[in-house]
C-alpha cells in the first residue's frame, strides 16, 4: 500500500487518516465509474423516504472510500471530520470500524458505537456488507445512523441495496461489449497475469514458469503500466472487464 499512499500516519495513536494519492484515485474512479453512479441512483431512491439521521459509505475491494451520501443535518459534522473520498477504511487507517470487519471476516457485520476505534463512528450504528458480483468482492457498502431507533430499519436497507446495486451492473455489464485492450499483452505477460489471477505469488510464479523472481517483477511492472493500475486487485479486476481472463 506504501506505494499510494499520499498522507502519512501513526499507527499507534491513529491520529489521521490514510489516503491514496490523488493520481491513483482518479484511476480507482475510472475503474468503478459504473459501480459509483449505480450505488448514487440506489441511494436516491430510498433516502427520501428516510427521516432520521443517516449515512451511506461506498468503499472499493481495496476500502478506498468511493462515495458517500448523507442526511443535511449531517453535512457541518462530515464537513469537520476526516472522511472524505480516497481515505482507506482498512483497521491500519482508521481503527476498528464496520467496514474493515466486513473485509476481514468477508461476510456482513453490524457493529455497534462503542465497538469503533474511529472517535467519528463512536456514536454510530453501522452495518457493513460485501458486494460480490459473482465468486468476486468488487467494493463495500456501509450504513450508518446514531439514532439507535433507525438501526433495525437500516440494516434491512442495507440488505437490500447490495441485490439491487449487483444485479444493477450486471445488466450493465451484459449490455455493454466488452472493453478493448488498449495495448496487447504478449503470451508471458498473459501467463503470469492469469497466475496472478490465481492468487499466486512472486516466488511461486518464478518457480513455475522457471524464472528470476526479478523477472517475474519486471513483467508484473509491465503489465501494470499497460493497464493502468498499481496492485494485482486492481490488474485482475481491470484485465476481467477487458477480457483478458
Amino acid at each position: 500500500m506504501s506505494e499510494k499512499i499520499a498522507a502519512s500516519h501513526q499507527s499507534s495513536s491513529r491520529s489521521a487518516a490514510v489516503f491514496t494519492s490523488q493520481s491513483h484515485f482518479v484511476q480507482i474512479v475510472r475503474n468503478n465509474k459504473s459501480l459509483i453512479t449505480i450505488f448514487q441512483e440506489c441511494i436516491d431512491n430510498i433516502k427520501e423516504h428516510l427521516s432520521g439521521t443517516y449515512l451511506f459509505l461506498l468503499t472499493d475491494e481495496e476500502g478506498v472510500l468511493l462515495a458517500m451520501d448523507y442526511c443535511q443535518n449531517l453535512q457541518e459534522v462530515v464537513r469537520k471530520s476526516e472522511i472524505r473520498v480516497g481515505m482507506y477504511f482498512t483497521e491500519e487507517s482508521c481503527g476498528v470500524n464496520a467496514i474493515s470487519e466486513a473485509m476481514a471476516r468477508r461476510s456482513p457485520i453490524y457493529l455497534p458505537p462503542e465497538e469503533h476505534e474511529s472517535p467519528f463512528f463512536k456514536n454510530w450504528h453501522c452495518f457493513s456488507t460485501p458486494l460480490t458480483l459473482g465468486s468476486r468482492t468488487i467494493g463495500y457498502l456501509d450504513v450508518s445512523t446514531i439514532n439507535a431507533n433507525m438501526k433495525s430499519e437500516l440494516i434491512a436497507i442495507a440488505k437490500l441495496i447490495p441485490g439491487n446495486m449487483l444485479s444493477s451492473l450486471q445488466n450493465l455489464a451484459e449490455a455493454q461489449p466488452p472493453e478493448e485492450p488498449p495495448v496487447p499483452l504478449t503470451a508471458r505477460q498473459l501467463h503470469v497475469l492469469r497466475l496472478i489471477a490465481q492468487g499466486q505469488t512472486v516466488k511461486s510464479i518464478a518457480l513455475k514458469l522457471n524464472i528470476k523472481e526479478c523477472t517475474v517483477n519486471h513483467h508484473k511492472k509491465i503489465i501494470f503500466e499497460k493497464l493502468g493500475v498499481q496492485s494485482s486487485t486492481e490488474a485482475v479486476s481491470v484485465a476481467s472487464r477487458m477480457s483478458y481472463l
